[in-house]
């Protein structure tokens, strides 16, 4: 692995409009490393995706990303995966699991599948407990159902090279770490939006990845407070 590829946030370049700026910076209230168990019933219990969410923008397509939760050495751990570089969308983008609905699918349906294909999860093994708030993607025009699972184990993964050229499982804990994680803002007022990044060790996760893991985090370890960046 090259310095360059192995630096906090890697090498990859963020297509950012003219008018931006920082943020702030987001403080969860995180004490020590929880389970897997605590963080998804934290999930079920916040009520969230309860109620269906219209699309942003006329012919968004229907898709599910599974959010996989299991327990790894430093606590619960996030399954997620690094994109193809040959991808039409988000080539080399962090996402995670999941694709678009098939006729007749519902979105567990199609983000179970979605993540046997790209990674080998057994169907199984995934016992889905809860859900996220949905959203929309200018890019990919896609409408998102967000939807977390857990694993009582974690089996063997195997990347489809066709569509995934890495596995990752990232500790919630390191995630909501004030170095890890950073506020942006794009546009101007009052049309601008929040953006929400998180740099790892060679990767950068932001888009909508980080906007439901920004969501995720707030739920498991309760509301990010803000205060300005230094």
């Amino acid at each position: 692995m090259t310095l360059e590829s192995s630096r906090r946030g890697g090498s990859q370049v963020i297509p950012r409009p003219r008018a931006w700026r920082l943020g702030s910076v987001a403080v969860w209230n995180v004490a020590e490393p929880l389970d897997a168990e605590s963080a998804v019933r934290a999930v079920e219990n916040s009520g969230l995706g309860s109620e269906a969410e219209t699309p942003m923008f006329a012919g968004a397509r229907p898709s599910a990303v599974l959010v996989v939760l299991a327990d790894g050495p430093h606590g619960v751990e996030v399954l997620l995966t690094k994109r193809a570089q040959h991808l039409r969308n988000h080539a080399g983008e962090i996402s995670f699991p999941g694709g678009r609905l098939e006729p007749g699918e519902t979105p567990m349906q199609a983000a179970v599948r979605e993540a046997h294909e790209e990674v080998a999860l057994p169907p199984h093994a995934v016992n889905v407990r809860g859900q996220l708030s949905s959203l929309s993607t200018v890019v990919s025009r896609s409408h998102i159902v967000p939807l977390v699972a857990h694993l009582g184990s974690r089996p063997t993964l195997r990347a489809d090279v066709t569509e995934v050229d890495r596995i990752l499982w990232v500790p919630l804990h390191e995630l909501a770490d004030r170095n890890t994680y950073r506020e942006e803002w794009w546009g101007t007022a009052p049309l601008d939006r929040r953006m929400d990044f998180f740099e790892l060790e060679g990767e950068t996760v932001w888009g909508a990845t980080g906007r439901i893991l920004h969501e995720l985090l707030g739920v498991v370890y309760g509301p990010a407070t803000s205060r300005t960046a230094p």
